[in-house]
């Protein structure tokens, strides 16, 4: 086993996935386990649909968010500022990243905490300024490459989730029927089922993700010169697959979180979940303390993934937006990117200090997961202009099939929310 994990880390394949693999799997984050849990504790398999349906939709929109970055060697924040009026970049930056982000980070650490306190026993609130520490510690002190390895790394703690399911005993004919034809509920059921269908995309298809995986293809690409057409090609076609690769891993591991709670929590009833750990508490005593262990140590491991990101995601656009020197290569005790930093440490921070409030942003995850679904439609339009505007992407406009689906993706979710806006 240790001589295949080090075989695995030396492989060519490996070493190549990077900014794809990184974000996508941090679309799995705490907030989204959660999400995902009502989505199959409340409505059973007949959620199953609409991670698969997502699929081509968010691998197409992040290919765009990358291809954006790569191309202009700037990021989204950037590409907005030169390109839209000023309070289009307040909106997009300020009032959905920056506020959005500190609320998600709460969450997230405060279902870390909780989760490690159900596992190991003391106190949430000592967890809790653990782990913003230690992700800031990290974020800022340990260089770049480094990083983004233990961020690779940490993307395997998503396969809890697929041991789970693999420990319970399925139908899974019956599991295929309900994806190909789901039967979703009637009735006064009809704005719930559509409530959750926009949390369900909202938390696959999130504006940070976006800013994240454009900031990074700046970032892997900042050390090298101009580059040739036959290498700007060689490399437009990497980021496609490690997006797909990372896409694909990502809603699979939403599908298994999905299967694994419908049939464990919705099959006895259990209907009301609101957190990630509450939902790794209730498997305990339905799954097994094995199940419930794997799922505890999903959440933790995708916290730690996802924190920096959301964290890094928000500091990117905002330097970006003042014209700051923005990069995690950059390191304090030359006096460098200080801004930069003073972002990640404000929204860390911040995000443990809501922790310790009246208010619970865990009770706020399913919310706030809606709201990224309304709030993806504007930035995704963005995009989508940005991407086929040759006065930005030059020759490197995106093609017909990129085009065509990075539009549907756009339309799927504005008509998803105006349904749900619109019925009662």
């Amino acid at each position: 086993m240790l001589n295949f994990v080090r075989k695995l880390s030396r492989s060519a394949g490996i070493q190549k996935l990077g900014p794809g693999l990184i974000t996508v799997a941090a679309d799995d984050d705490p907030s989204g386990i959660a999400t995902y849990s009502q989505a199959g504790a409340q409505f059973g398999f007949s959620m199953l649909w609409t991670v698969v349906f997502t699929l081509p939709l968010v691998m197409a929109i992040q290919i765009v968010s990358a291809r954006i970055g790569y191309v202009t060697r700037r990021g989204l924040a950037a590409n907005i500022k030169a390109s839209f009026p000023r309070w289009v970049l307040l909106l997009c930056v300020v009032g959905i990243l920056l506020l959005g982000n500190t609320l998600n980070i709460a969450a997230d650490i405060a279902a870390m905490a909780e989760a490690l306190r159900l596992l190991v026993g003391g106190s949430t609130h000592v967890y809790a300024i653990t782990f913003g520490l230690l992700c800031l510690v990290l974020q800022v002190f340990l260089p770049y490459q480094s990083y983004v390895r233990w961020l690779k790394w940490l993307t395997l703690s998503l396969l809890a989730y697929v041991a789970v399911v693999f420990s319970l005993l399925l139908d899974w004919w019956h599991v295929a029927s309900e994806v190909i034809r789901p039967r979703l509920p009637k009735g006064s059921q009809g704005h719930e089922v559509l409530l959750m269908v926009v949390a369900v995309f909202g938390t696959t298809i999130s504006p940070y993700l976006f800013f994240w995986q454009a900031a990074q293809e700046v970032e892997d690409s900042s050390d090298s010169g101009p580059h040739s057409p036959r290498q700007v090609r060689q490399h437009l076609r990497r980021i496609k697959i490690d997006t797909l690769i990372g896409m694909t891993f990502s809603n699979l591991i939403a599908f298994f979180i999905i299967l694994s709670t419908a049939a464990t929590l919705h099959a006895a009833g259990v209907t009301d979940i609101q957190t990630s750990a509450q939902a790794a508490e209730a498997l305990r005593p339905l799954a097994g303390e094995f199940a419930f262990l794997l799922f505890g140590m999903g959440i933790i491991g995708t916290g730690l993934l996802t924190v920096p990101v959301l964290a890094g995601s928000a500091a990117y656009a905002i330097a970006e937006a003042a014209g700051w020197q923005g990069s995690l290569s950059l390191r304090l005790a030359k006096d460098e990117g200080r801004g930069f930093y003073g972002v990640i440490a404000a929204a860390t921070v911040g995000g443990v200090i809501l922790c310790f409030t009246a208010a619970d942003p865990e009770k706020e995850l399913f919310w706030s997961a809606v709201s990224n679904g309304v709030i993806a439609v504007p930035i995704m339009v963005v995009m989508m202009l940005l991407a086929t505007r040759a006065q930005t992407m030059g020759v490197h406009t995106i093609g017909p099939l990129l085009r065509w689906l990075g539009w549907l993706a756009t339309a799927v979710m504005a008509a998803t929310v105006v349904a749900m806006l619109t019925t009662r």
